[in-house]
């Protein structure tokens, strides 16, 4: 058998639009067929039109590609607080799906995270080979809670040592170093800058007062019950994107960190439409979670795939690792989703193949050496064209072991 005849997961890879500094002349060089993309250019929470959809479909077709998934299709922070004209926003979500689905684009990614999008308190931490990653360091993030944005009763979230750290890493930092610090964290939305302040941050904040665990998941059930039958109608599968990290941060309750967050939310709302993107650098931040088990656990709700791995520190920081090193057993998860694929396959589905990415790459070798202004910080070229090479190499081999 030659390696053609081996059948793996689709490689994609993340497209941040005609903006993107890297082309998709580019992707399709790294031997991805697909991508992962999205039209960063219309508000959360309006409409997306069938013509814009279509033109990006047919951009990506030019180039030899499919837009296997959209990431994401932002879900507006309205939604998450319960608060102003939801039936609008409802009625948008739901009709963005419809479009999406009749253009063919049958998986569309968000998340349910509150306030901010994922977190890191550094964008450019070196390692040993001289390449340069994300990494979430809890003493750090304590900096920006308690000095920057000066959230009421924050020391409780962290311990004696955390506070220690805290306070010797804000006293080191200069006033622009402190303005850079406090840009990183805040204005990191994938796709877009929003220009937030800390003024905004402490009034979005304020919106969740009182509402508790029990109040977020009520307002995310709520939205999956009024979108998921414009999916179920247009053919499409939602893919929940897991909290990043997976733990609680600015004092609100994150609720797709763990197993038995996934579990409610599949118990409650039941529907096929109602699905998981497993991304392995999310869960992987969380020692609780078992990521071969749980790949297994919920396979036929997984709809998209991020493949990345953290290293998990004693101190509770945390970096991106490369793809098959790290906190995760690669192997074994990679394992469970190509079982996972290769079932579909038997069952005749039409959808049967998944599609994942490599995610987070670190920036390496002449990227290095390249103005980063404005890339979206683990998205340069050669380190995530690496782990797709690394991801392919792993599932070949465990392709010709069965064989």
């Amino acid at each position: 058998m030659s390696v053609s005849d081996y059948v793996l997961m689709e490689e994609s890879f993340r497209w941040y639009g005609p903006n993107d500094m890297v082309p998709l002349a580019f992707i399709r060089q790294a031997g991805a067929t697909a991508v992962f993309t999205s039209l960063h250019q219309i508000p959360y929470g309006e409409l997306w039109p069938r013509e814009a959809v279509r033109e990006r479909v047919q951009m990506l077709a030019d180039h030899g590609l499919r837009w296997t998934a959209v990431e994401s299709v932002p879900v507006h922070e309205d939604i998450r607080t319960g608060r102003g004209d939801l039936k609008t926003l409802f009625a948008n979500y739901a009709a963005t799906l419809k479009n999406l689905g009749a253009e063919g684009v049958k998986t569309v990614i968000y998340n349910f995270m509150p306030v901010l999008d994922w977190i890191r308190t550094d964008l450019k931490h070196t390692l040993p080979d001289g390449s340069q990653c994300l990494l979430y360091n809890p003493a750090h993030f304590a900096a920006f809670e308690l000095y920057a944005l000066q959230r009421p009763d924050a020391e409780a979230d962290f311990t004696p040592q955390q506070l220690a750290g805290a306070k010797k890493f804000w006293d080191a930092l200069s006033a622009a170093d402190r303005e850079q610090f406090i840009r990183n964290l805040i204005d990191v939305f994938p796709g877009c800058k929003l220009g937030l302040t800390i003024s905004d941050i402490r009034a979005m904040l304020a919106k969740y007062d009182g509402m508790g665990e029990g109040g977020l998941r009520k307002n995310f059930i709520r939205f999956l019950e009024a979108v998921c039958p414009a999916a179920e109608e247009a053919g499409v599968k939602l893919a929940v994107h897991p909290d990043d990290p997976p733990f609680p941060v600015l004092g609100l309750p994150r609720i797709v960190s763990k197993a038995a967050d996934v579990e409610a939310l599949f118990k409650a709302v039941d529907s096929p439409a109602n699905g998981l993107c497993f991304c392995t650098g999310s869960f992987s931040a969380n020692p609780d979670n078992d990521l071969p088990l749980m790949a297994g656990q919920f396979a036929p709700r997984i709809h998209a795939v991020h493949l990345r791995s953290t290293q998990r520190l004693p101190d509770g920081s945390f970096f991106e690792a490369d793809h098959l090193a790290g906190s995760v057993n690669m192997p074994k998860v990679v394992r469970a989703l190509l079982n996972e694929q290769d079932r579909r396959q038997r069952e005749g589905r039409e959808d049967w193949r998944l599609a994942f990415r490599p995610d987070h790459g670190h920036t390496m070798m002449d990227d290095l050496q390249k103005d980063l202004t404005d890339a979206n910080p683990g998205y340069t070229c050669i380190g995530r064209m690496r782990g797709l090479a690394e991801l392919r190499g792993l599932m070949l081999g465990l392709r010709y072991a069965e064989a």
